[in-house]
């Protein structure tokens, strides 16, 4: 996926070489690991991300650091908040026990 201009699922538009998410145009305000994350889901939408595949993606070997995945919950809250103020045409859908997917 290296070198595309960007990446566009609905009406959210990500441009990896600036590290930028707009919705409609606007830019969505991420942080580095919200940016990561998000990112990832984009990639794959509508497909089952397991968390200890999201977790091992987007945090690397540190993730063995982490008493519980509960982290990645508190990322997905806060990129599915900002998704949602944003009026983004998508939400990130927790899969009970399994993990999550952006629809």
């Amino acid at each position: 996926h290296h070198g595309e201009k960007s990446i566009t699922y609905k009406n959210v538009q990500l441009l990896p070489d600036e590290r930028i998410v707009k919705v409609d145009n606007v830019i969505l305000q991420l942080n580095r690991k919200e940016y990561d994350l998000f990112y990832y889901f984009i990639l794959r939408p509508n497909k089952l991300l397991e968390k200890t595949m999201i977790a091992e993606t987007v945090w690397g070997d540190h993730v063995d650091q982490a008493d519980n995945l509960d982290f990645i919950y508190s990322q997905i809250k806060n990129i599915r908040k900002k998704l949602k103020d944003a009026n983004a045409d998508m939400d990130i859908q927790a899969v009970y026990g399994v993990g999550y997917k952006l629809v």
